[in-house]
């Protein structure tokens, strides 16, 4: 059905009304050979929070932003080939229910449906895009070496969950370890490391993070590098984390209740 879609004027119209909604501050989504698989509204968990986000699965992207007018406009577009995903299932969160896992080297964090059926849908088409895409750059199977971690959300943690110590206030902000996503106070993440999936500057560790990804990076540089190994290490200054997109707690906020189903798939 994704090769019938290909060269329709349904998907060319479809893909441009969503470069539409992102404005000019999204990126070009038109492609040879790329084709809208479906869109829908899904819970994406925060830092600060479930948010409502739009996602868009095309046949080698998966793309999602901020909602500041349902199916009209879009911000904060986020692009993910599909090539470094994968998907599993995971329990209950309260309220939140129908959820899954999206993993991938730079990147990993939850969303949640509306319903049971519309997880088995966004699971079961991820899936197979990552596999069609796989296929024709002639690998078995998705692979992710290195997942990033899932960020704690803020509100789970009103002390730091290293020290056990730090009381969080105005004063003493929360920070995120970037390896391992436990919310830390500022003493607890003062130095930086390099984790080249992630980004091509050093980010914010925690201190046994610091410790592992030090021992990683001397193996290595003796010739004994394993899986998960990383660059220099250089201290860091406190100051706010600003690599999260989540961090400015943008778009629409969903309160007490969560989407109705808004999901369409078109192959």
């Amino acid at each position: 059905m994704v090769d019938r879609l290909v060269n329709s004027e349904g998907n060319s119209r479809r893909i441009t009304a969503v470069e539409g909604c992102f404005g000019a501050a999204g990126q070009p989504l038109a492609a040879p050979g790329r084709v809208l698989v479906g869109e829908g509204t899904l819970t994406k968990q925060c830092r600060k929070g479930p948010k409502p986000r739009q996602f868009f699965l095309f046949n080698d992207l998966l793309v999602y932003g901020a909602v500041v007018l349902s199916r009209r406009r879009y911000a904060g577009q986020r692009i993910i080939p599909l090539e470094q995903v994968s998907i599993r299932a995971v329990p209950d969160e309260g309220d939140l229910h129908n959820g899954w896992l999206i993993q991938t080297p730079a990147k990993s964090f939850k969303v949640f449906a509306a319903t049971a059926l519309e997880r088995t849908e966004w699971m079961s088409h991820i899936e197979r895009c990552v596999r069609d895409q796989l296929d024709r750059k002639r690998r078995d199977k998705p692979t992710v070496d290195e997942p990033a971690a899932v960020w704690v959300p803020d509100a789970s943690a009103s002390t730091c969950m290293r020290c056990h110590r730090t009381r969080f206030t105005a004063l003493n902000r929360r920070h995120h370890c970037r390896k391992c996503g436990f919310v830390v106070c500022a003493a607890c993440s003062e130095h930086r490391h390099l984790i080249p999936q992630q980004s091509s500057r050093p980010l914010r560790v925690c201190p046994p993070c610091y410790e592992d990804l030090s021992v990683n990076s001397h193996n290595s540089s003796h010739g004994t590098s394993r899986r998960g190994s990383n660059g220099p290490v250089v201290p860091c200054a406190a100051g706010p984390d600003s690599s999260d997109e989540d961090s400015s707690d943008s778009g629409e906020d969903i309160g007490g209740s969560f989407p109705v189903s808004t999901t369409d798939f078109y192959s």
